[in-house]
């Protein structure tokens, strides 16, 4: 039936602490405990946490379920700094009723891996990003399958000189531009950079939309159609 603490200061090197099923609505008697690295605050009356837990950088376990937590924003915000936390309830308050409060949680706490006693899941954690960093997604999806393309470089020099007529590259009895590798001097500077490009190895790049590609479950079970996939293949020096 406890109501608030007093300052538990005085113990600096606290780790574990249960102060569940009480009536507390205070935190403030936490400011000091920053060695804490499990929580019970279960089953109690908070209605606000700002400002009273972002200190505790070391906590792994946050029981804070059964509160009267409502703001989903603010909560989480105060929780971002906790690096090692991995076990974390909120279930049982009026801001785990939000549509999107699990994807929410767990994309703005990335080290959390048992939600509301529920494990977190590597298809939940993508389809939070895709959520709220959509732009992060595609450049993830847009990169894959580099390799080394063994081509000729006359293939992309026909193209890119197409209105010029085919010449090689003309020795100059001067002086010139000098070929940082090869000691040759050119007159002309595009000479210089074709024959250096020429030694650069040509890489190629493809992608493919990933939420299109079925699982291994996925196909065993049939329930998702296959849909062809547009392929992008990039190709550079």
């Amino acid at each position: 039936g406890l109501r608030s603490i007093p300052s538990l200061s005085q113990f600096r090197r606290l780790k574990y602490l249960w102060i569940n099923n009480n009536k507390i609505q205070d935190l403030t008697f936490l400011i000091k405990n920053y060695y804490l690295t499990e929580l019970y605050l279960n089953n109690n009356e908070l209605t606000d946490i700002s400002g009273a837990l972002k200190h505790l950088c070391s906590l792994q376990i946050l029981f804070l379920h059964n509160n009267e937590l409502k703001k989903l924003g603010k909560t989480v915000k105060e929780l971002k700094g906790m690096i090692s936390l991995q076990t974390l309830n909120l279930f049982q308050n009026p801001l785990a009723y939000d549509p999107d409060y699990r994807l929410y949680v767990i994309y703005f706490l990335p080290s959390v891996q048992l939600l509301d006693r529920k494990f977190v899941t590597q298809r939940e954690r993508e389809s939070a990003l895709h959520l709220y960093n959509p732009k992060r997604t595609w450049v993830m999806q847009s990169i894959a399958f580099g390799r080394r393309v063994d081509k000729s470089l006359e293939t992309m020099v026909e193209s890119s000189r197409s209105t010029q007529p085919a010449r090689g590259p003309i020795m100059p009895s001067g002086n010139g531009l000098l070929c940082s590798f090869c000691r040759v001097p050119f007159e002309d500077p595009e000479d210089a950079v074709l024959v250096r490009a020429t030694t650069r190895s040509l890489m190629q790049f493809s992608s493919v939309d990933w939420n299109k590609v079925a699982t291994c479950q996925e196909r065993r079970l049939k329930n998702k159609a296959e849909e062809p996939l547009e392929k992008l293949t990039v190709q550079f020096r």
